[in-house]
């Protein structure tokens, strides 16, 4: 799995670098952080919508310290899970 945070400008001052925390810390525990690749992206086109996550092919907008662990469970633990029953 490869999930992407924009660190474009639009998102930076939304908070990007604690969305990258969040889940940093969240991968840690939840055991993924050697199954899903985490990285910095540039703008990925959403940016009235930031903070904007890709994962995989699928776009999140509006990731924030409130809903973060909601997208989280959604996109990326979900996610996870269901590629280790393929």
């Amino acid at each position: 799995m490869n999930v992407y945070v924009c660190v474009g400008s639009s998102c930076h001052l939304k908070g990007s670098y604690h969305i990258i925390h969040l889940m940093k810390e969240h991968m840690k525990k939840s055991g993924l952080a050697d199954k899903v690749n985490l990285s910095a992206s540039f703008c990925l086109g959403k940016c009235t919508d930031g903070v904007t996550i890709q994962v995989d092919d699928q776009i999140v907008c509006g990731v924030s310290s409130e809903n973060f662990s909601d997208v989280f469970n959604k996109y990326i633990l979900k996610g996870a899970e269901e590629d280790g029953n393929e």
